[in-house]
């Protein structure tokens, strides 16, 4: 199989990215797969994940520690993804976990809305101490909640298309 787009998520932004991302990714020698179900072998990994406390979960760095000998690029979703620094530090630590006799491809992260509970602790914090930082924590889950919005899922298709079309060079000059 020449494409799989693996994905982890929880609570439906970063399946959303995944089912973009697959629809963009040309020809029929492709497959979209939960990380739990994930099955076969491709050359092309697009991998999926929803990002807290600044990494992603168990499930997927179990996948990536497992990958040998594949392109990769990396796709996700952060309540914080409009934090560009942080988005950077998020990248630049994911590919980090990349074992290195795979070929990194690059890295598309967006906002994805936040569970309820985020907000929860964050009022709490607030009302032990108020505070600019905890006011601004609160903003951003409140922006977060309109996302993944039309532009990010635009922007993930685009990636998409960007990492086969660098590949296709790459081939034909190879």
């Amino acid at each position: 199989m020449e494409y799989l787009v693996i994905y982890s998520s929880q609570t439906g932004n970063t399946q959303k990215l995944a089912l973009e991302i697959f629809e963009a990714l040309p020809g029929k020698s492709k497959d979209i797969q939960k990380i739990e179900e994930q099955s076969g072998e491709a050359d092309t990994y697009f991998v999926g994940f929803w990002i807290h406390r600044g990494i992603c979960g168990r499930d997927i760095l179990d996948f990536l520690e497992g990958l040998h000998g594949k392109n990769v690029a990396l796709f996700g979703t952060c309540g914080m993804g409009e934090d560009r620094k942080y988005c950077r530090q998020v990248s630049k630590r994911m590919e980090a976990l990349i074992p290195e006799d795979n070929r990194y491809l690059g890295a598309f992260l967006c906002t994805g809305k936040m569970s309820p509970q985020v907000l929860e602790k964050f009022q709490a914090m607030q009302k032990r101490k108020d505070s600019p930082e905890i006011r601004e924590l609160i903003q951003a889950y409140r922006e977060a909640m309109l996302h993944p919005d039309e532009r990010d899922l635009r922007n993930a298709r685009t990636f998409a298309k960007e990492i086969v079309h660098e590949r296709e060079g790459e081939e034909l000059w190879g």
